[in-house]
């Protein structure tokens, strides 16, 4: 069972972080290594070719380990979540008459990218609306099912929402995808690393995920996995390095048409990145050996007792076989005054999210008990 972890970050005592997925902590072995990486471009002598390909190729390795597939160059190193979008979109090749489905209030850049390709190809961008009721990934699920049709395309999610971490059935959803022959592409920023996705399991044709939340990585670097149904795509640049036999520096001015393969053709220039690549390979390594089971099971302990208490004050939750318990929207009750309760938390030092009208609760494995205490003063005290 997983213990508390804080001793490996620098989070001082006087500060309650329930933030994660705003942004991670930077675990103190990936600060580290980062301050080691910056150091070596002073003596750039010694880097050699090979180093242009290992941290790369290391980062692939990992998050291909945190999402269970065995082809590694299915992955590629993007420097954000729009731009893995972007590769999608570039590659979706859609007609008039078909449509592309998303969930409303979804994060923009799992919106803008579609409604820019649907306005270009004559095709139509379905927002299936949030539910207003009870378990709301049950009911948004639903919905979602019932707008796929024939001429469905592609599905678009998050695996939950970034703004309330409402969980999708991303099984139901794949199934009805593959009935109509739509790809099912889902943004994994607010959820992989904290909550298991298998994308073997789960047969996905994209996973996109920025590395600085819940990968615990540095900002401006992501990771993305592609299925087979981009095997023969076109790439967003077209760069040295994901040619094919890039390795042989020599050969360089021999220009190729070949791609390398898989997902190797929509890895992004100076992919290398010699200080950012490595401090996300260590971070999910650290994932890798907490076990991100772990992690999930240890934000539900830690918030269990506070998730009854907000109920009892009113506040909407859904119920816990529904959570994602590393990303909780807690509704307030009619009545509580948002700005007063915002003013409480900023008074005693607790860092939360407000998206929408939840206020969006994100703990992580340096995160106690006792933070979720000082969290619920903050509503006692504005309840009175």
């Amino acid at each position: 069972m997983l213990s508390c972890q804080k001793s490996l970050f620098s989070i001082s005592e006087e500060i309650t972080y329930l933030n994660c997925a705003y942004m991670s902590p930077q675990l103190k072995q990936v600060e580290r290594i980062g301050q080691e990486m910056v150091s070596r471009k002073s003596q750039p002598w010694l880097i050699q070719p090979d180093d242009f390909f290992k941290p790369g190729e290391a980062l692939k390795s990992a998050f291909a380990r945190l999402i269970n597939t065995q082809e590694k160059d299915r992955i590629a190193v993007i420097p954000s979540v729009s731009y893995g979008l972007g590769t999608v979109a570039r590659n979706l090749n859609l007609k008039s008459g078909q449509n592309v489905i998303v969930a409303e209030e979804q994060f923009p850049s799992n919106y803008y990218a579609w409604k820019r390709v649907v306005e270009e190809s004559g095709a139509e961008l379905k927002v299936v609306k949030a539910p207003t009721g009870s378990p709301r990934g049950t009911l948004w699920t639903e919905a979602i099912l019932q707008t796929i049709d024939a001429n469905t395309a592609m599905v678009a999610l998050g695996n939950v929402h970034w703004a309330d971490g409402t969980l999708y059935d991303l099984k139901r959803i794949r199934v009805r995808t593959e009935e109509v022959g739509a790809l099912l592409v889902i943004d994994g920023t607010q959820s992989v690393g904290a909550l298991p996705l298998d994308v073997s399991e789960l047969r996905l044709d994209a996973l996109v995920c920025g590395g600085y939340k819940w990968l615990m990585g540095p900002y401006s670097l992501g990771v993305a996995y592609y299925g087979p149904r981009f095997d023969n795509g076109t790439p967003l640049e077209e760069n040295w390095i994901n040619r094919l036999n890039s390795e042989d520096f020599s050969g360089l001015i021999n220009y190729r048409d070949e791609y390398k393969p898989q997902a190797g053709r929509y890895m992004m220039g100076e992919q290398s990145n010699f200080v950012l690549a490595p401090m996300l390979t260590a971070a999910i390594e650290q994932l890798l050996e907490w076990g991100v089971a772990n992690v999930q099971g240890y934000c539900q302990r830690i918030a269990a007792n506070a998730i009854e208490d907000l109920r009892e004050m009113g506040c909407q939750i859904d119920p816990n076989t529904h959570l994602a318990h590393h990303l909780i929207g807690v509704r307030l009750p009619e009545g509580m005054d948002m700005p007063r309760l915002q003013a409480e938390f900023k008074k005693r030092r607790v860092y939360v999210s407000t998206r929408g009208n939840a206020i969006r609760v994100a703990p992580n494995v340096y995160n106690t008990p006792d933070d979720f205490e000082v969290l619920l003063d903050c509503f006692r005290e504005v309840r009175g």
